[in-house]
């Protein structure tokens, strides 16, 4: 509480009261509820021409301040988001160590399509256009996919080299 609403004379203190209560501005409201502190109000005039008590005039302060409570069920908040529709797409891509991929799509329950072949390219800019953190590990295990198939191609490159040379030792 400031010092002002403690200093000022009692008559200005009743002046605000009277004229803030319901029964004084003539509007039918529903009764207030007292705060168990404040003493109960009597009629109009007795509340605008009565003096009252400095500890009264305290006490009601706090009153008055307060807003008064509306009639009828409080109202949700408002919102201020836009409400906007979404639709539920499920992509997943699963790839194996030899390099193959696959996509598969799901409409909410509803599948779209399923096992379908993708590229591992494919797969990496996509990966690279949605977000670094995506593109990282999907690089890295393409990357992991294309050294086993160039150590499957030097393997099978030596047996061929073997298999020439037994077939030309055949035609000798």
């Amino acid at each position: 509480m400031s010092v002002e609403a403690l200093t000022h004379d009692e008559d200005t203190a009743a002046g605000p009261a009277a004229a803030s209560s319901p029964q004084a501005a003539g509007t039918p409201e529903a009764p207030e509820v007292a705060e168990p502190t404040a003493a109960p109000e009597s009629s109009d005039s007795a509340t605008a021409d009565a003096p009252k008590p400095a500890s009264e005039s305290t006490e009601e302060t706090p009153a008055v301040e307060s807003p008064k409570p509306k009639r009828g069920r409080p109202k949700a908040a408002a919102s201020t988001a836009k409400k906007t529709r979404t639709v539920e797409l499920t992509l997943t891509v699963t790839g194996t160590a030899d390099g193959e991929w696959q996509a598969e799509l799901k409409n909410g329950a509803k599948w779209v399509a399923k096992g379908l072949a993708v590229p591992a390219a494919a797969v990496s800019r996509a990966a690279k256009e949605l977000h670094d953190d995506l593109s990282g590990p999907i690089d890295e295990v393409i990357n992991a996919a294309r050294e086993a198939q160039a150590a499957k191609v030097a393997q099978l490159e030596a047996e061929l080299e073997a298999a020439k040379a037994a077939l030309a030792e055949l035609d000798n």
